[in-house]
């Protein structure tokens, strides 16, 4: 069951990872496009702009 259970968070942080990458051109970034989508559970959590930005690149992506 916990298999499955880390199973499904890494599919969900890459899944939405790959969606912020696809739609990084949409943000307000210019450099660390890498980095921005390695860290973005952290940065969503601890940063406001970071948020903002984070949303127009997903919602950009579909």
């Amino acid at each position: 069951m916990n298999v499955l259970i880390g199973l499904i968070l890494i599919g969900v942080y890459g899944y939405i990872g790959w969606r912020f990458w696809r739609g990084f051109n949409r943000t307000t970034f210019s450099q660390g496009r890498l980095y921005l989508t390695a860290l973005w559970p952290m940065f969503l959590i601890t940063n406001r702009a970071y948020r903002q930005n984070f949303t127009k690149a997903l919602k950009g992506s579909r």
